[in-house]
């Protein structure tokens, strides 16, 4: 050998038939990679009106990067073949093992949205570091770098997504509100209190807010005017009480709560004192649903009607229970019926109840997709046909001065004669995805379509001739871009979400006045006589607004519940109820005119309890 030759570097080349010490990655594609991966996760923040590919990009985008980064390993990095074989199998080898390793809560979701895209850009950042090394140390250096990253989500669980796709994250070790709920329960070894039947009797007898979004599920007081200064007069936290997870609302009858909620194997319908917060009966049923997205328990709001309650469970079990006691009058396996599936984020439809009958969406095909049954048996009387795909709830609405059945789809919106199932009017206006919102009577023949994930809403004027309705559409927007949080109207304007901005949207054209209030993926509710907005945010905050179009105006602040909050607040008489997935409280508010006076408290009245085992 050349003396001289021993001083010399040695040279980043691989050619046929000899084997180099090292090589140079070609690392200029990293350059392009990676940064594309941060701006997919972020492209629905910066292009708020784009198609809804625009948003599934922030889920799926990085992945898919990923994969493409694999790619360039295995055929445009110049690392030698060794190399890139030792370093993509060393890379699933351990995504593997993470997988199995993992929470059960982080598998699907958390290894598209988290595990893969940091563990593979950690891999790919390594070599931005590593890459004048000899290729043996940078080959194992980079795979060890990205095993640690996969590896440290295994000290993660989930509890589902946000709005804006990012995983609700907590060390696996940490103890959950079901953890808490058992402690107490188990604690708790004194024997209940004789239930107080004729108390709770008294309250189902005055429905103030009888299911989702009360009455007419437009999200709308029609009674309470309450003091708007929060600062001179603020709102009173009566109680505050750790809840199972659920997406459900209050159903408020005097001074009564009913919701839904998970603890353990068991899914919950629950009966609440609104004076302090004790629970007063319980039925459980067996049934257990957990889904990456949504997370874990029920997703719809009991109905009170007739002093019965009526629950779909996220399974599909559709309960009617004695509203005084808990008690099973009757239960029907919706999927049975249907011969269907339990949807991908699952049941979600609450109860409609109307002259007899109680509506719910079932995803059957055929004749399967809408169903009413007997609201005394719960024999079915009817079905019809509906979109394939909705988590939105029946509802009736007075069009045209005939009461029709409502309900909106990935197809469009339907209404149906309640009597039989007949279709009196398909309006086609198809959404690629879901659609989980209310359709809104707007005079007597108007109808406002909310949709999201870049489709927007839209009003349609509905008219009959010779007995047949058609639809006709007066405007489509894409300013007013709700998702699963609904809207409401006041005074010719509609307020709610886009994405996760606050906005006001006229309702004549269509057009926005104002957008502004990050409040996340949350809901509002209209206090009509006091032109106040109660947004609820989806990290539980509880926002006063001016119901304003001129501009957005926050009158007043409070914490709310912990936890993520899709849940829709309640004001019934001078109590706010909210709550979210891991706590409930309620709020006594002040109101203007002491006429309409407060609900009650029950004095001297003993918490109890019983649980009705099914």
């Amino acid at each position: 050998m050349d003396p001289a030759s021993q001083n010399q570097p040695i040279e980043a080349t691989q050619t046929e038939g000899k084997t180099a010490e090292q090589t140079t990655i070609r690392i200029w594609p990293l350059l392009g990679l990676l940064p594309l991966m941060v701006l997919l996760r972020r492209l629905p923040q910066l292009v708020q009106d784009g198609p809804s590919a625009i948003w599934m990009s922030a889920a799926f985008g990085p992945a898919l990067v990923a994969l493409v980064i694999l790619l360039w390993w295995l055929t445009l990095s110049r690392a030698r073949w060794r190399e890139r074989l030792f370093g993509f199998l060393g890379l699933i080898a351990m995504l593997v093992a993470t997988v199995a390793l993992m929470h059960p809560s982080m598998r699907g979701v958390g290894v598209i949205v988290m595990a893969l895209p940091l563990g593979v850009a950690a891999f790919a950042l390594s070599h931005l570091i590593t890459r004048r090394m000899t290729s043996g140390n940078r080959t194992w250096t980079a795979v060890a770098i990205g095993s640690a990253v996969f590896l440290a989500t295994t000290s993660l669980k989930s509890d589902g997504v946000w709005g804006n796709f990012s995983l609700g994250l907590d060390w696996r070790w940490s103890e959950t509100v079901e953890d808490r709920l058992a402690a107490i329960e188990q604690s708790d070894k004194q024997e209940p209190a004789p239930l107080d039947v004729a108390m709770i009797q008294a309250s189902i007898a005055d429905v103030k807010w009888p299911g989702l979004r009360g009455a007419n599920r437009d999200g709308v007081n029609r009674e309470t005017k309450i003091e708007r200064d929060w600062n001179a007069f603020k709102p009173k936290e009566l109680w505050r009480i750790p809840i199972g997870p659920a997406w459900s609302s209050f159903t408020v009858a005097g001074d009564v709560l009913f919701t839904q909620e998970q603890r353990g194997e068991d899914e919950m319908v629950s009966c609440y004192d609104a004076s302090t917060g004790s629970m007063l009966w319980t039925h459980r049923l067996a049934s257990r649903f957990f889904e990456p997205l949504g997370g874990l328990g029920p997703r719809a709001t009991p109905e009170l009607s007739d002093g019965v309650i009526f629950a779909m469970g996220a399974e599909g079990f559709l309960l009617a229970l004695n509203a005084s006691t808990g008690e099973q009058i009757w239960k029907v396996n919706v999927r049975e019926l249907a011969k269907c599936e339990i949807p991908m984020w699952g049941f979600s439809s609450s109860p409609a109840v109307h002259d007899g009958k109680v509506f719910v969406y079932a995803s059957g095909k055929e004749d399967k997709g809408l169903l009413a049954l007997d609201a005394k048996t719960g024999e079915l009387r009817w079905g019809a046909a509906c979109g394939p795909q909705s988590y939105a709830s029946p509802q009736m609405l007075n069009v045209l001065g005939r009461d029709l059945l409502a309900i909106l789809s990935d197809l469009g919106l339907h209404l149906y004669d309640p009597e039989n199932g007949d279709v009196e009017l398909l309006y086609e206006w198809k959404h690629d995805g879901y659609r989980s919102l209310q359709p809104q009577l707007v005079g007597e023949n108007r109808v406002l379509v909310p949709t999201g994930l870049g489709t927007g809403t839209g009003l349609i004027e509905i008219s009959e001739t010779d007995g047949k309705l058609s639809g006709e559409e007066i405007w489509e927007s894409k300013k007013l871009k709700p998702d699963f949080n609904d809207c409401v109207i006041h005074q010719d304007f509609i307020y709610g979400f886009d994405d996760s901005i606050f906005t006001c949207v006229s309702l004549a054209d269509g057009s926005a006045t104002w957008k502004k209030g990050r409040y996340g993926k949350g809901q509002v509710l209209l206090i009509e006589k006091s032109d106040a907005l109660i947004v609820q945010c989806e990290t539980g905050e509880i926002i006063l607004l001016d119901a304003t179009p001129e501009s957005h105006k926050e009158l007043g602040k409070l914490p709310g519940p912990s936890g993520k909050s899709w849940n829709h607040p309640v004001v019934v008489g001078n109590r706010l109820y909210t709550r979210s997935a891991e706590e409930a409280v309620c709020y006594e508010l002040a109101i203007e005119d002491p006429t309409q006076g407060g609900l009650s408290s029950i004095v001297g009245k003993k918490e109890s309890q019983s649980k009705v085992e099914n």
